[in-house]
């Protein structure tokens, strides 16, 4: 059962390594080309993995907009705070009419 567990995680870290390496544009790799990555992790599957998180994967800054990076959506427009009833001066001069009207 361990064995087919780790068997499993190998797979997973070998796709994602190779998916990551496909998908990051060619001018953000670091220190060898695209294609040499690529051929790294099919031939050396975990050691090659690691080899291009540690060595030619973009650091975080790199780019403005990384291949997992999601768009920041705009600011809402800024709007004035509701009012309330006492800072309403139409309600205030209609509630002084009504009060001057019950006395």
């Amino acid at each position: 059962m361990a064995g087919v567990l780790v068997t499993l995680a190998v797979l997973a870290f070998w796709l994602y390594s190779l998916f990551d390496v496909i998908t990051t544009p060619e001018d953000e790799v670091r220190n060898v080309p695209k294609t040499l990555w690529v051929l790294v992790i099919i031939l050396v599957p975990v050691v090659g993995g690691l080899l291009w998180f540690l060595l030619g994967r973009p650091t975080r800054g790199a780019a403005e907009d990384g291949p997992l990076r999601m768009p920041r959506p705009p600011a809402p427009p800024r709007q004035d705070p509701p009012k309330g009833p006492e800072d309403d001066p139409d309600f205030l001069r209609d509630l002084d009419k009504r009060m001057r009207g019950e006395e």
